[in-house]
């Protein structure tokens, strides 16, 4: 967790208005977290922050590529990454419920480590089915791997197959 240090926000020191930090996130970011679906990567995030009297606006714009699987033909590849989110935080001494749109700090924080936010982005980022290709054509898919996948797939042997006779007689039930 030594390395999740480095995104770490000091903001007491912060005069109010916008301010910008910028963090690069690799391979050692996600290494932290135990089952994280990305393994490598190269992103860049940018946080605008917007200190007010009573709270702070972050945005975070996240650019860059991640690697991952495709589910079709098992090669790695690089998927490019573009997130734009905004959290805010507000300062306050009472305990208030956790909210997923809200961070609540109390007035002695002086910081606010972002690393679980940037995880959070970019594990929301990753596609639901990984491709390679980017879309339902195998244009950019390894033709080898695919050819193999259908011969041992059985779906031709399936089709030659003379039906089952036991399910005849369901047939004549109406």
């Amino acid at each position: 967790m030594k390395s999740l240090r480095k995104y770490t926000i000091p903001f007491s020191g912060l005069k109010l208005g916008k301010h910008r930090f910028d963090f690069d996130v690799d391979d050692s970011f996600f290494e932290e977290f135990e089952y994280s679906l990305v393994k490598k990567a190269k992103l860049v995030c940018n946080v605008e922050l917007d200190k007010q009297e009573t709270m702070m606006i972050l945005n975070f714009e996240i650019n860059g590529w991640i690697e991952l699987t495709c589910d079709r033909c098992l090669n790695e590849y690089q998927q490019p990454i573009n997130v734009r989110e905004q959290q805010i935080v507000k300062f306050s001494e009472e305990d208030i419920d956790e909210d997923d749109e809200i961070i609540t700090l109390g007035k002695n924080d002086h910081e606010i480590d972002i690393s679980g936010l940037i995880y959070e982005y970019v594990t929301v980022a990753v596609p639901f089915i990984a491709s390679c290709s980017g879309d339902e054509s195998t244009d950019k898919c390894n033709k080898e791997m695919l050819d193999k996948l259908n011969a041992l797939s059985g779906s031709d042997d399936d089709k030659n197959e003379a039906p089952d006779p036991r399910w005849d007689a369901l047939k004549n039930i109406k």
